[in-house]
């Protein structure tokens, strides 16, 4: 399946949000991706975590020496806080969101231990999220898609649907994007 070579296509939300399963979506819908292996599976991502670079873009995007012409009409993934490097260009976005106690729960399981400042964190990611959704709706370069992890687990064939619709590609490869989802894998559930 072909994707508009003129647009960049990125993966984001906030980390433990639910962008690697949105990667494996599109993958087993042979839209094209782009990742490489520098950071492998693991027990928190057990398909993988799609990234490029190990998940340093950021650095580059930041430095503004991230080429984005190497990857038009493929997805990457970049987490949220990297969205507000976006040099201009032409850009759609999905971007994954979920219920915060959850992604503190899965970042926590992650590390090993609770954090002693979670109520901080917790806030400080309520914003970031609210901040960046912001400054989607700002720029006139880029087209986005909510979607909610929660609700693709419960409702999956209505938000792969949305997916197919805002990248305008036609839904041959739906019933392979839903065998995707491994509800299996939502282990921090509290919805």
């Amino acid at each position: 399946m072909n994707l508009d070579k003129n647009i960049n296509y990125i993966a984001s939300g906030l980390e433990r949000s639910g962008t690697s399963l949105l990667m494996q979506i599109l993958r087993a819908g042979d839209i094209p991706i782009n990742y490489d292996n520098l950071r492998q599976a693991d027990n928190n991502n057990p398909k993988g975590y799609y990234e490029l670079e190990g998940g340093k873009i950021i650095n580059k995007l930041i430095e503004g020496s991230f080429s984005f012409n190497n990857y038009r009409g493929k997805f990457i993934k970049i987490t949220a806080f990297g969205l507000q490097f976006l040099p201009i260009g032409k850009y759609k976005i999905i971007y994954s969101e979920r219920n915060i106690d959850e992604i503190m729960d899965s970042m926590e399981k992650m590390i090993g231990k609770k954090d002693k400042n979670r109520e901080e964190i917790k806030k400080s990611f309520e914003r970031l999220n609210k901040m960046i959704k912001d400054f989607l709706k700002k720029r006139d370069d880029i087209e986005f898609l909510l979607v909610n992890y929660n609700d693709i687990i419960l409702n999956i064939e209505e938000n792969i649907r949305k997916i197919t619709k805002f990248l305008e590609i036609n839904d041959e490869a739906i019933d392979k994007m839903i065998n995707a989802v491994d509800d299996r894998l939502y282990r921090q559930r509290r919805v």
